[in-house]
């Protein structure tokens, strides 16, 4: 069994972002510019935004947040989108969800420019992927491919079962992994909450890709020897041992699966990583982007 290290392979991709962003700092041009937008006060969303703006400083990247109270209307959150769209120094923003129960989500991530969407959740965006071009691929996603290609893990040909079907990580792998290429080129299976035979289909796979938010629903006896396992779920379990009360856990139970598996991600350290640092992948290729825009 080999560990997938999403902390190791993330800090690597920073270092070379870092270099890169140097690189345009001696040329005497404007390193990338992200932008985050965050409404109310959720824990794990300020936690998450603040890991994203500290990733900003260690590349070189600038990076504005702009947090906006819980009462926030969809007017007013569709203005400061509208002026993140205008603002010529960002080169692309996230608005972080979950949104509060007032506002529409689709229409807000609608109203994002496409060049700017460098969460890669845009329909044209979304489209583009789809159809092989040339495009924003969400964090997450992207992040897994990453991992599978600096790992080597071969996908030619293999069969791929995706568990949940979201939009920000099981649609969009589903497309990925049975692209043409790699990492890809797999017969992709799509499973979700409706899938009959669930467990005769998961045992079939030679690559499980998790992302259901079910604490260890994944077990030892539903996978074959040798399949490699991604690891998408982030769930906190009660765990009165631990310091914060709780312990993060994913969809799969690693301590069994892990004896039966080639490849295997850890949670925490696993994909999660992986996100940010895609994130500033993304900001980095809307910054050359528009730098070819303008040429």
């Amino acid at each position: 069994m080999e560990l997938l290290d999403g902390k190791l392979v993330s800090k690597q991709i920073k270092e070379e972002i870092a270099v890169t962003v140097n690189k345009m700092k001696e040329r005497g041009e404007k390193v990338p510019h992200l932008a985050a937008v965050i409404v109310g006060n959720d824990g794990a969303s300020l936690t998450y935004v603040g890991s994203k703006v500290k990733a900003c400083k260690l590349v070189g990247f600038e990076s504005t947040l702009v947090q906006l109270p819980s009462t926030t209307s969809e007017v007013e959150l569709l203005r400061t989108v509208k002026e993140l769209n205008e603002n010529d120094e960002i080169d692309g923003f996230i608005v972080q969800l979950p949104l509060p129960k007032q506002i529409d989500t689709q229409k807000v991530l609608m109203a994002i420019d496409p060049d700017k969407d460098v969460d890669g959740f845009h329909p044209t965006n979304f489209g583009k992927m789809a159809l092989d071009m040339s495009t924003f691929i969400p964090a997450t996603p992207f992040g897994i491919l990453e991992l599978l290609e600096r790992y080597k893990v071969e996908t030619n040909g293999k069969h791929t079962v995706v568990i949940g079907r979201s939009h920000i990580v099981g649609r969009p792998m589903s497309i990925l992994m049975g692209r043409k290429g790699f990492p890809g080129n797999s017969t992709v299976t799509l499973t979700h909450s409706h899938t009959k035979n669930i467990t005769q289909i998961i045992s079939q796979a030679d690559i499980v890709i998790s992302a259901l938010g079910v604490p260890n629903f994944l077990k030892a006896e539903m996978v074959k020897d040798d399949a490699v396992i991604i690891d998408v779920g982030i769930s906190r379990v009660p765990d009165e041992s631990a310091k914060r009360g709780y312990r993060i856990v994913g969809d799969v139970d690693f301590e069994n699966v892990s004896k039966k598996a080639s490849y295997i991600t850890p949670v925490p350290g696993g994909v999660g990583p992986m996100t940010i640092a895609m994130l500033m992948k993304n900001t980095l290729l809307a910054r050359e982007k528009h730098m070819l825009a303008r040429k």
